[in-house]
């Protein structure tokens, strides 16, 4: 599917999530500058200095059956498939919406379902310093030591989710898994995820997080806030 032939960009605005509505046709996108409200998960904030980071936002239309949690992980995918294509170093997947390089933050996603529909924000940091970013984030810039063009990123990540989305409405998480499971990087890891703590094994092809918990019992969570031991 090709994403983005209608887009909307604006200098500022609070969020590109809400620059995105129902009647809009799905694929539209929203980009801005600077988000003055910026939103995370959780309600978190997502803050970035003007011009310095990809803020975009996708409205999707996904059929009748599917999971719409799991277009956080499909958009990871995606976003890790471009990073890799561009910058040739290996990119991982935190779940359940973070993308990583070389152990730092880079981006990170956020799914909004209204009415069926979900608008899917996407931001990256590109062009920001070290002293620009928030502790255990990176940015293009510190991770490879170049300037990047933002344009040249967005259309990179709206060309590999406009496939990866067509593969998920088609066959589900499961068709998009090959870009998955083998970034995971909570693999391995001592975690806790709202109270449940032990070492994550694996996300499941339903996009859930498998946690070993001790004497041979696992726990299966499907969302929640996530730590680690680096």
């Amino acid at each position: 599917m090709k994403l983005g032939e209608t887009r909307i960009h604006v200098e500022s605005c609070e969020s590109t999530q809400a620059l995105l509505d129902p009647s809009m046709a799905e694929g539209t996108v929203a980009v801005a500058d600077v988000q003055t409200a910026g939103r995370g998960r959780l309600g978190r904030t997502w803050e970035a200095p003007p011009r310095s980071a990809v803020l975009a936002s996708v409205l999707l239309r996904p059929p009748a059956g599917r999971l719409l949690p799991q277009l956080a992980l499909v958009a990871g995918v995606a976003v890790a498939d471009a990073l890799e294509e561009l910058t040739g170093l290996s990119v991982q997947i935190k779940w359940p919406n973070d993308v990583m390089l070389r152990r730092t933050k880079v981006a990170g996603i956020l799914a909004e379902a209204r009415d069926g529909d979900v608008v899917l924000g996407i931001g990256i940091n590109v062009n920001q310093m070290r002293e620009q970013l928030p502790e255990r984030a990176g940015s293009l810039l510190t991770a490879t030591g170049a300037e990047w063009d933002r344009d040249a990123i967005l259309d990179a990540v709206l060309d590999a989710l406009g496939t990866r989305y067509e593969q998920w409405r088609e066959g589900g998480l499961d068709a998009v898994y090959d870009g998955l499971g083998a970034r995971d990087f909570l693999r391995g890891r001592t975690v806790s995820v709202d109270g449940t703590s032990g070492t994550a094994e694996l996300i499941d092809r339903e996009g859930r997080l498998r946690i070993a918990v001790g004497g041979g019992e696992h726990a299966t969570v499907e969302s929640g806030e996530v730590t680690y031991e680096r």
